[in-house]
């Protein structure tokens, strides 16, 4: 017969482990907006919860600063009737990832460094920003096009794009170059669009 594994959280008391893990991540996500550097310890502390416990659900304290990524599953983020424009329909794709910065900025820049770590890609989940969801959405944004631009061009388009539109590049203009917030996404927003207007221009 074969040995099934079942999920902790899926057993038992379902609900309240639900709670407990979203108690979890909410005091991993109150740590890294006060600055510090969440520790699994430190984390169940703040969720009230014994270690042990915490354990039970996260393996690791990297697989719980994943889970405080603001993870999102769609295919386009245009909605059920979008836009014709591939400008507005950019807009669209953009605006919704620079809120989604602004509002969850310690929880991207955390991913961001675990990415940055030596042996990020071995063990452990996947990290959100490896999957290729924001080149999937500016494709979507950018697919009235395909009849328009060779293959390739409107390849090079989308990853230039892309470029600009992370948390890569905020991190970049905020601590780097010295902007402030709302001027860092500012930039962005204008780079990412800048660079569509370009291509759409005849050559």
């Amino acid at each position: 017969m074969m040995d099934v594994t079942v999920p902790y959280e899926r057993t038992g008391r379902v609900n309240q482990k639900g709670r407990t893990r979203q108690a979890l991540v909410a005091a991993t996500r109150e740590l890294l907006a006060e600055g510090i550097n969440p520790t699994m310890e430190a984390a169940a502390a703040r969720a009230a919860v014994s270690r042990t416990t915490a354990y039970r659900y996260f393996p690791s304290t990297r697989a719980l600063l994943v889970a405080t990524y603001p993870h999102i599953e769609q295919a386009s983020l245009l909605g059920a009737d979008p836009p014709a424009d591939p400008r507005e329909r950019l807009a669209a794709v953009v605006d919704d990832q620079l809120r989604r910065i602004l509002t969850y900025e310690p929880e991207m820049r955390s991913v961001l460094r675990l990415s940055l770590q030596e042996g990020a890609a071995a063990g452990g989940p996947a990290l959100p920003m490896n999957r290729g969801l924001r080149i999937g959405w500016i494709e979507d944004a950018l697919s009235p096009l395909r009849d328009e631009l060779p293959a390739a061009d409107l390849r090079r388009l989308v990853l230039g794009i892309g470029s600009t539109l992370g948390i890569e590049a905020f991190v970049w203009l905020t601590d780097i170059a010295g902007l402030p917030r709302e001027e860092a996404a500012a930039t962005m927003r204008a780079s990412a669009l800048s660079l569509l207007q370009a291509a759409l221009v005849p050559g």
